[in-house]
């Protein structure tokens, strides 16, 4: 009998790890909205990386509060109902269980705490920047400029509904008609502002949600890890547009980069990043 449950409990750990490892496959790795999707976007910069990890482990930790929490009032509303405890304790005080319930929920939120502040310190603290990006929220579109790359900037609106090509694998609410484009392995110093509301600048993949202030300029950066496209959106109501300024993000190579702000220096409406790269066939 003891074999037979040892073989059992075998077999539903196999069949549990097949099970996940079918459902984490069928998750699709691409760096955008996905319909009926779940879960976070892949990370593909160490700053997402850092929040994702966080993110798991907060996940676990309030799944244990609520499984404990939701036993605890099984518990109540089965011994101590009318009909099983009908002459109810009137104990009012209990040293112990006052000091555990304190303790634990102290010690909880410490364990939350310092990682927390780490994330926070890891993700704004940027000691040796290798090149810029100046970022401009207009209504309703964005402004680059690469100050480094000999000043190259253009400004990027979406590409409209029927203007759409799907050749160029363009997206619906997503692609620009000037993508940007910045280089993997790089510590990217990124500089927001707005030249008329309050916009914000969201990369999910990325892990960045950056408010653009006009008259301030707000800092952050970013290390991609892998090429790729990533798709982003304004994150701050900012008018009757506010849904139709997406972020579009061309993650190249270091070379493909140097060949791509060649070209955009001279001039940006021919740079076609399309053509340097075959990201948008992967």
């Amino acid at each position: 009998m003891k074999k037979h449950n040892i073989m059992t409990h075998h077999y539903c750990a196999v069949f549990m790890a097949v099970l996940s490892a079918g459902l984490l496959a069928a998750v699709p790795a691409m760096a955008e909205p996905q319909d009926w999707g779940l879960w976070l976007q892949p990370p593909a910069s160490s700053s997402a990386e850092r929040i994702h990890d966080f993110h798991d482990m907060l996940f676990w930790i309030i799944t244990a509060i609520v499984a404990f929490v939701t036993l605890l009032l099984i518990i109540v509303m089965v011994r101590f109902n009318a009909k099983a405890n009908p002459t109810p304790s009137k104990v009012t005080h209990n040293v112990f269980l006052e000091v555990i319930w304190t303790v634990i929920p102290v010690v909880i939120l410490i364990v939350i705490a310092v990682p927390s502040f780490k994330i926070l310190y890891k993700n704004d603290r940027l000691e040796t920047p290798e090149m810029t990006l100046k970022i401009t929220g207009y209504q309703w579109y964005w402004g680059y400029e690469y100050p480094d790359q000999d000043g190259i900037s253009f400004d990027a609106r979406m590409v409209p509904n029927e203007e759409i090509d799907l050749a160029k694998g363009q997206k619906r609410l997503l692609s620009t008609d000037v993508p940007v484009v910045l280089p993997v392995e790089t510590n990217i110093s990124i500089l927001v502002t707005a030249n008329d509301v309050i916009h914000s600048w969201a990369v999910p993949p990325l892990g960045i949600k950056i408010d653009a202030v006009p008259g301030r300029v707000n800092e952050t950066w970013f290390r991609i890890n892998k090429p790729g496209i990533y798709y982003g959106q304004c994150s701050e109501i900012c008018g009757k547009d506010h849904a139709f300024m997406p972020v579009e993000i061309w993650a190249v190579e270091k070379d493909v980069f140097a060949q791509w702000s060649a070209l955009a220096k001279t001039d940006i409406e021919n740079a076609d990043i399309r053509t340097l790269t075959n990201l948008a066939k992967n």
